[in-house]
C-alpha cells in the first residue's frame, strides 16, 4: 500500500509543486528499498537511471499484482527524475511559443502531444531494443504510424495556426532496454488518454469534440496493448474505482510531458472551463 500511495502522489503534478524534486525522488527510493524484500536494490550511491535499470532486472521476481504496482512506479520515477533535471518547467510562465486560445489552442495542445509521441516511437525504431520480437516490431510500428498520422493531421488542420515543430530531449530514456522503452511507452500512452479526457470539456466545436473522441479511443487501444505486452492479461488495468479512465488538465499534463520538451511553451491562454 505504501508503494501505491507513493505512486499516486508522484503522478499528481500538484504534489510536485509543493515538494522539491530531490525529496520526492529520495522518498520514493526509500519506499522501493525498504518496503519489500522482492526488490534487490542497492541502498547507497545510486543514480536515478541505475535505480530504474536494477528495477527492470528484478521485474521477473514479482507477482502480477506487485508487478503492476511497481511498473507504474518505475515509469513515474523515470518521469520525475527527468523533471528534476530542469530548473524550471518548459511551460512555467507566459513566455515562449503560444499554443493559442479556444479550440485552436486545444488543437495545438493535442498537436504538441502527438509530436512527442510520434518522435518517441520513431526513436524506438532508429535502434530497436535488444530482444524485440517480430510481433512487437509489427505492433509498435503500427502505433508509431498512428502517432505520425495524428501529428500530420493536426499540422494540416491547423495550417498557419500550427505551432512550430518542437525540440525534444529523450536522453533520459534507455532505448536499448525493453523494459525502459515499454515502461515509457505505457506512461506516454496513459498520459495521452488522460490529456484527451481532460480536454474534452474545453472544446466548443462539436466536430472537434468528435475528432478528439476518435483519437482518444485509438490512444486507449495503444495503452491497452502496451500493458498487455508488459504483462499479458492486464490490458484493462489502470482504471479508477468506477471503471473509468482518469483525466488531466493541460497544466497537469505538461508538468509531466514538458520534461521532454526543450521548446518553451506558453499554455496560459488555453481555456480552463
Amino acid at each position: 500500500m505504501k508503494i501505491i500511495v507513493t505512486i499516486l502522489f508522484i503522478l499528481n503534478p500538484r504534489f510536485l509543486f509543493y515538494r522539491s524534486c530531490e525529496r520526492v525522488v529520495n522518498n520514493y527510493k526509500n519506499q522501493l528499498f525498504f518496503t519489500t524484500k522482492l526488490i534487490r536494490m542497492p541502498t547507497k550511491n545510486v543514480t536515478d537511471q541505475e535505480l530504474v535499470a536494477v528495477a527492470e532486472a528484478n521485474i521477473k521476481n514479482f507477482s502480477r499484482r506487485n508487478f503492476l504496482g511497481y511498473i507504474g512506479g518505475a515509469s513515474a520515477l523515470l518521469l520525475t527524475a527527468a523533471a528534476c533535471k530542469k530548473d524550471t518547467n518548459s511551460t512555467n510562465n507566459n513566455s515562449g511559443t503560444d499554443l493559442g486560445s479556444g479550440d485552436v489552442g486545444i488543437l495545438n495542445y493535442a498537436y504538441a502531444l502527438e509530436q512527442i509521441e510520434a518522435a518517441f516511437y520513431t526513436k524506438v525504431f532508429e535502434s530497436p531494443y535488444s530482444g524485440i520480437t517480430a510481433s512487437e516490431t509489427a505492433l509498435l510500428g503500427d502505433i508509431r504510424d498512428h502517432e505520425v498520422a495524428h501529428r500530420e493531421f493536426f499540422k494540416a488542420a491547423l495550417a498557419t495556426a500550427a505551432i512550430p515543430a518542437l525540440v525534444l530531449d529523450f536522453s533520459s530514456i534507455n532505448f536499448s532496454s525493453r523494459d525502459s522503452v515499454l515502461g515509457t511507452a505505457k506512461a506516454f500512452e496513459d498520459l495521452g488518454v488522460s490529456a484527451y479526457n481532460g480536454a474534452g470539456k474545453l472544446i466548443v466545436s462539436a466536430d472537434y469534440l468528435l475528432l478528439a473522441g476518435k483519437i482518444v479511443s485509438v490512444e486507449a487501444r495503444h495503452a491497452a496493448y502496451i500493458r498487455d505486452i508488459i504483462m499479458p492479461g492486464t490490458f484493462a488495468d489502470g482504471l479508477d474505482a468506477n471503471g473509468l479512465e482518469i483525466s488531466r488538465s493541460p497544466k497537469e499534463v505538461f508538468a509531466i510531458a514538458g520534461t521532454y520538451v526543450k521548446t518553451k511553451l506558453n499554455i496560459s491562454n488555453l481555456p480552463t472551463n
